[in-house]
């Protein structure tokens, strides 16, 4: 199968500021092809996130640390968390607008953020079996438990020996 034209024009162009700062515009995946320098120019790296928010794969190591563009591509693809730098790690709004669309995510979020009681609870709304992630402390505590039983009894396993013996959490398990 033949190149996209975006695609060879992008490298073709690949060191013209003005060409990629419009071609990412219209397709933000664009940014793969441009110069590596631009994987580090802000300005490039949010135009092709606002465009479409994978863009983020390409950004630089220093825009994955720039919370504003980290912000524009997690909140509304919250997948793209994966590509954070670790110092972003523990931004717990970051993280939470990220668990808005997947909370799958918690497993690549920082041990602090995993011992958190609100983003485990936002985390097992979207995406119960996520739990296993959770901290040991929060796959003890009953009000985790109840949350994520309610939603996916499977979820029973990863649950903390105390907390699996707990009255309510029976009653969630054996309930038909």
């Amino acid at each position: 199968m033949p190149e996209a034209i975006e695609i060879t024009n992008m490298k073709k162009n690949a060191n013209d500021r003005d060409y990629v700062l419009n071609a990412v515009q219209e397709n933000g995946k664009l940014l793969e092809f441009a110069a590596n320098s631009f994987h580090n120019d802000k300005e490039i790296v949010y135009k092709a996130v606002k465009n479409n928010p994978e863009a983020l794969e390409f950004a630089g190591n220093n825009l994955r640390k720039d919370r504003e563009i980290v912000y524009e591509s997690v909140s509304r693809l919250g997948w793209t968390y994966c590509y954070v730098d670790d110092d972003l790690k523990d931004d717990k709004e970051l993280l939470l607008a990220g668990l808005e669309k997947s909370g799958q995510i918690l497993y690549f979020a920082s041990p602090e953020m995993r011992d958190d009681k609100e983003v485990i609870l936002k985390a097992i709304e979207e995406k119960p079996i996520i739990i296993k992630y959770a901290s040991k402390r929060l796959r003890n505590d009953l009000d985790v438990g109840i949350s994520v039983m309610s939603k996916n009894k499977k979820c029973f396993q990863f649950l903390e020996p105390e907390v699996q013996k707990n009255e309510k959490i029976q009653e969630i398990k054996n309930a038909e």
